[in-house]
């Protein structure tokens, strides 16, 4: 079992999974500075989905965030019209926090473990011919002119990739999306997918 390492968070109202793109302007100075750090260093941070509190410092006097993330790195940056930073994230391994604090700069920081399953890097697990309907209903999802911006590279023979994508792609409600994140078995939520896209089309 690896030792568990200290990383920046950076809690967010959104779910990321390995592999999965996100756009993020960046205004306030504590994140700057993280920004600017992890560029010089080629390092990432970790995504959190907020439990309570806001993203920016004047709504977060009692920020909590979910223990269930992923790492990212930056994979594309650019200035905005407004002068802002914009950077494009990447994610590359799921991890769990267990315990978390803040440094002087007011970044929140966590003692992670990260899964040794379920990263960028993870070893493929072929479809099952059961979700095959899946694969399909990700291939209609990819051809969304928002999704096809991302420039995502997706194996849709793959059941980790398959589930990381539709569980970001299909429209959930974001509790929902993080109790996918917190699955381990890409069997078990690639059920839980077919399930919840039953009810959907069922109008349930």
């Amino acid at each position: 079992m690896k030792k568990p390492e200290d990383i920046p968070l950076f809690p967010l109202g959104i779910v990321l999974f390995p592999g999965g793109r996100f756009d993020l302007q960046i205004f306030e100075r504590r994140y700057i500075d993280l920004i600017s750090h992890c560029m010089r260093t080629e390092t990432g941070f970790g995504i959190c989905l907020l439990k309570s509190g806001g993203e920016t410092t004047r709504e977060n006097l009692e920020q909590t965030t979910h223990d269930t993330g992923t790492y990212v790195k930056i994979v594309d940056w650019n200035q905005l019209e407004s002068g802002l930073l914009g950077i494009t994230v990447e994610g590359s391994v799921k991890f769990v926090a267990e315990d978390y604090w803040r440094e002087d700069n007011d970044v929140l920081h966590a003692s992670v473990k990260f899964s040794e399953l379920e990263s960028t890097q993870a070893e493929t697990i072929p479809l099952d011919d059961q979700f095959s309907a899946l694969s399909d209903l990700l291939q209609s999802l990819e051809d969304h002119p928002l999704v096809a911006a991302s420039n995502l590279t997706i194996d849709y023979n793959d059941m980790w990739q398959l589930g990381w994508r539709l569980s970001e792609l299909v429209p959930l409600d974001m509790n929902e999306r993080q109790r996918l994140l917190e699955i381990d078995d890409p069997l078990e939520r690639l059920t839980r997918i077919e399930k919840l896209v039953s009810e959907m089309a069922n109008g349930s």
